[in-house]
Order: C-alpha cells, then sequence, then structure tokens
C-alpha cells in the first residue's frame, strides 16, 4: 500500500511538472518515447505511432517505423491507423445520444428493434435489452470466431460483407449464458449496436459523421465501407507474422475488406490525433451530458469482483493509477485509447501489425504499452 501512493506521488509530481512546462510534451519526455518506440520497431514492429495529450502541455503525436515494409514508406503522423475494437466507444456514444434524445431506453429489448430471423432463431433472445448488449451481458454468442465465417472469409478475402451477413454466422446458435447474468465480451453486441441505431437514425454512419466527427471537428476519422474501401485515406498498410518465422507479411488488402465488413465493433480509422480528440471531447462533456458519463461508467464486475466494462468503456487498472478507454486488435493492427484522470492526460497508442495472434513479434511487444506509459509519466 505505502508503495502504491510512493509511485502514485512520483507519477503526480511527474504529471505537474509536464504541465508547468508550455508549448509541449518536454523534451526529456519525448526523448524516453521515441527511445521506447525504436527499441520495439527494432524488435520487429514495422509501424508504432502515438499521441498523447494534456491540458496543460496539449497535445503532442509522433511515428516511428514504417507504414510500409515493401517500399521504405516512413510512418508520420498524419497516416491513418485501423481503430478495432476503439470503435465500440464511439458506437456507445452513438446509442446514448439517442438515449438522450428519448429515441430509446436502455432497458428496451433488442427485439424492439431487430427482427431478424437468424437473431430470434436463438431462444431467450427477447430477454436481452440493449444495455446489455453494452456492456457485453447479453449472454450471445459470438460471430466472429464462427469456423464457417473464418473460412468464407479467408477463402474469399476481398469481399466486403454486410454487418448482417456477418452477425447471421449466429444462426441457430445457443446463448452463452442468461442474459443479464454476467459479462462475457462479445461483438456480437456492438454489432447488433449499429443495427439499432440504423433502425432509428436512418443510417448510423451519416449520424456519426455529423453528431460526432464534424461536432469535434475530426477530419481524419473515417469508417470503412464498400463505397470507400478503394480510396486513398493515407492509410498504413497492415501485417501479420502468418508463417510465425518473426517476419511480418503485407495483408493490407484482407484487413481493409474485413474491416470495412463490420460495424459497431469495429469498422473505423483514424489518426492518433483525432482518436485523442474523441475521447477528450467525450469525457470534457461535448457528446453527452454529465449523467450519461456516469451511466457510461457504470462497471460490470468480473466473477471477482473486479471492475471489468462499463458501456463502451473498458476500466484499465494499472496498478499505480486506473485507466478508462478501450483497446482494439486485428489480424493486421493494434491500438489502445485511455484516458487517465489522476494524471489528467489522454493516450493513444497504434501499430500497423497484428496484436490478435500469438507470434514471436508480439510476443517480444509483451511490455510494449506499459514501457511507453512509463517513458510518459515516471
Amino acid at each position: 500500500m505505502n508503495g502504491r501512493v510512493k509511485i502514485m506521488g512520483l507519477l503526480l509530481v511527474t504529471t505537474l511538472s509536464l504541465a508547468a512546462q508550455e508549448g509541449g510534451l518536454p523534451q526529456e519526455k519525448q526523448e524516453a518515447v521515441k527511445s521506447v518506440l525504436k527499441k520495439y520497431i527494432d524488435l520487429g514492429i514495422p509501424g508504432l505511432s502515438l499521441a498523447v495529450y494534456n491540458e496543460q502541455m496539449g497535445l503532442w503525436s509522433h511515428a516511428e517505423g514504417l507504414a510500409n515494409l515493401e517500399n521504405q514508406t516512413p510512418l508520420t503522423t498524419e497516416h491513418l491507423h485501423y481503430l478495432q475494437s476503439v470503435s465500440k466507444t464511439y458506437m456507445a456514444v452513438v446509442i446514448l445520444q439517442l438515449y438522450e434524445k428519448g429515441k430509446l431506453k436502455l432497458q428496451d429489448p433488442i427485439v424492439q428493434y431487430l427482427d431478424y430471423p437468424w437473431l430470434k432463431s436463438i431462444k431467450g433472445v427477447d430477454k436481452i435489452t440493449i444495455k446489455m448488449l453494452l456492456n457485453h451481458t447479453s449472454g450471445l454468442p459470438e460471430y466472429s470466431t464462427n469456423p464457417i465465417l473464418v473460412s468464407r472469409i479467408i477463402q474469399d478475402p476481398l469481399t466486403v460483407l454486410s454487418v448482417s451477413e456477418m452477425l447471421s454466422y449466429i444462426h441457430g446458435k445457443s446463448m452463452d449464458f442468461e442474459p443479464g447474468s454476467k459479462y462475457t465480451y462479445c461483438n456480437t453486441n456492438f454489432g447488433l449496436l449499429s443495427l439499432i441505431a440504423d433502425k432509428i437514425t436512418g443510417d448510423h454512419m451519416v449520424y456519426m459523421e455529423k453528431e460526432l466527427f464534424q461536432k469535434l471537428n475530426l477530419k481524419s476519422t473515417h469508417i470503412l465501407s464498400k463505397d470507400n474501401i478503394d480510396s486513398n485515406l493515407h492509410l498504413v498498410d497492415a501485417y501479420w507474422d502468418v508463417l510465425l518465422e518473426g517476419i511480418p507479411t503485407n495483408i493490407s488488402k484482407l484487413q481493409r475488406a474485413n474491416v470495412s465488413s463490420m460495424k459497431g465493433d469495429d469498422g473505423m480509422v483514424a489518426s492518433t490525433e483525432d482518436a485523442v480528440l474523441f475521447l477528450k471531447g467525450l469525457i470534457s462533456g461535448k457528446l453527452l451530458t454529465p449523467k450519461t458519463l456516469e451511466i457510461m461508467q457504470e462497471w460490470v464486475l468480473s466473477e471477482e469482483g473486479e471492475r471489468k466494462y462499463g458501456l463502451g468503456l473498458t476500466y484499465y487498472d494499472l496498478e499505480t493509477t486506473y485507466g478508462i478507454g478501450h483497446s482494439g486488435g486485428g489480424i493486421g493492427a493494434g491500438c489502445v485509447l485511455v484516458y487517465l484522470p489522476e494524471l489528467e492526460s489522454i493516450v493513444f497508442i497504434a501499430t500497423n501489425f497484428n496484436t490478435m495472434m500469438e507470434s514471436p513479434i508480439r510476443k517480444k511487444a509483451e511490455n510494449l504499452q506499459m514501457d511507453i506509459l512509463m517513458a510518459l509519466f515516471m
């Protein structure tokens, strides 16, 4: 306990010293972060990018490595990264805005909005509420790990599927548990939330563009779809150590088509600075009322009594402090977006390398996130 207090004191003192230096991250901190990023680039990760915000010091971003290995294209802070499951926080904000506008209630049964045969084929689905989707207590089965869907994606990797096509692979499955009885993270929940938002708004992507991106002036944030899959969005190439030999393989076309097929649980790209500005806008009350932000942080507990998940937000116990945000992992990308209340800071870290499956490179990078936080705040 005393050790925690001592370390926390050091972290807070460091934050105050950051705040005291106007005009950006102190030079010694910049060099420490750059050193960490270069270390992991040398271990085989193609590219790493970071943005950090503190109210007193402002916004600072940096990138190391390559956006494309084959052409040796340097990664810059202007490149866009796959948000992967960080997209869930954006989706939750849309649903909670509709809640604030009286367009839905969090306790509404989802079948009030969704009439898909593949959904109604699951016994007990009528007990699921919108809130259960938001905090992963629905008990629905995971669509993305269905081997038939996985096989289809591998054998036809460039086809962009609709959200309902993707989710239909839960057809005829059983509930994993009684709705509301426990917490299990499940992508199906947020895919369904996108369909509910479509039902209410006509097109949740158009709504999100207006009510989130334009409101916060996020000009480097986009939702991928069949319509823009070939657009030049200054997006990083995506890599995966497919043969598990420590050699990244370019899988950009597969990655982009796969992400373009998903909505609600995934499907978005953004610059590191835009990601930070989104979370800044959220926590500062530009998107939701203070009361709704409180509801968003009603944490579901694990079986061990630990805080796990709110409504589109993950709780991170970082031992010396805590964070609120979301992480995202994909076959060719990975990231984490986190607000550190006690440090009054927001950090976004992104890579264009697979963070889902084990590989020699991924194993070497296990301490990456913590090393970056230590470089920033110690």
